[in-house]
């Protein structure tokens, strides 16, 4: 009996990666657009400027943070794919599902970034970030369940992955609790969880992390 459609449908890891690959461009470039130059008609002098400058630092604080998400969620997809030998329909739809919320980070960074002080745009930014894990996880766990990794893919590299998703989202999630006393909290907290996934590998007692 010939192989059914949904049996060969989605095969190609190549296509999937160059297809995220033009996503998080494209998302990554969308953050910026959130930086808006200072309205002419407001400024008269140098003061002027440089006020308006200091006051869009928030905006950029966001902006660099969320560059950095996406930095490190490409990273972690592009682990993934590249383990894998083939792939096949159910983990295509879970990556296209993981694009998705990529395409979203825009949106979410933009509503934290106007209402940074505000608890409930803090949580829908921290909701982006925990989908996001969540469908990274799925697609891994498929990506095992239907053996679609290269042979000299063993059990420690599995397990890697999956405490690198675990710890990153468990971290995440207490960076969101801290917006109960103070959304700038929270904030920090994200930016450490960032800036040691970004340098970890150069610090011995964080490279387990």
């Amino acid at each position: 009996m010939p192989p059914s459609y949904n049996q060969i449908a989605g095969q190609s890891v190549e296509r999937l990666a160059a297809l995220s690959d033009g996503v998080f461009a494209v998302a990554m470039t969308l953050l910026v657009l959130d930086l808006k130059v200072p309205a002419a008609d407001s400024i008269h002098a140098e003061q002027d400027l440089a006020h308006a400058l200091l006051a869009l630092a928030p905006r950029l604080v966001i902006y660099l943070l969320s560059f950095m998400t996406l930095g490190i969620f490409w990273v972690g997809q592009q682990t993934q794919l590249n383990h894998l030998a083939r792939g096949d329909r159910a983990l295509a739809w879970r990556h296209l599902g993981f694009l998705v919320l990529i395409t979203l980070m825009p949106f979410s960074t933009s509503l934290m970034a106007e209402f940074i002080a505000l608890r409930l745009a803090l949580l829908v930014y921290w909701l982006n970030i925990a989908a996001l894990g969540l469908m990274l996880h799925f697609a891994w766990h498929h990506a095992k369940a239907a053996h679609l990794m290269k042979p000299e893919v063993d059990g420690i590299v599995i397990r890697s992955v999956e405490q690198r998703i675990g710890i990153a989202q468990g971290l995440y999630f207490a960076g969101a609790l801290l917006c109960y006393f103070n959304t700038y909290w929270s904030i920090t907290m994200f930016i450490v969880v960032q800036l040691n996934y970004a340098i970890a590998p150069r610090i011995p007692w964080l490279s387990k992390v």
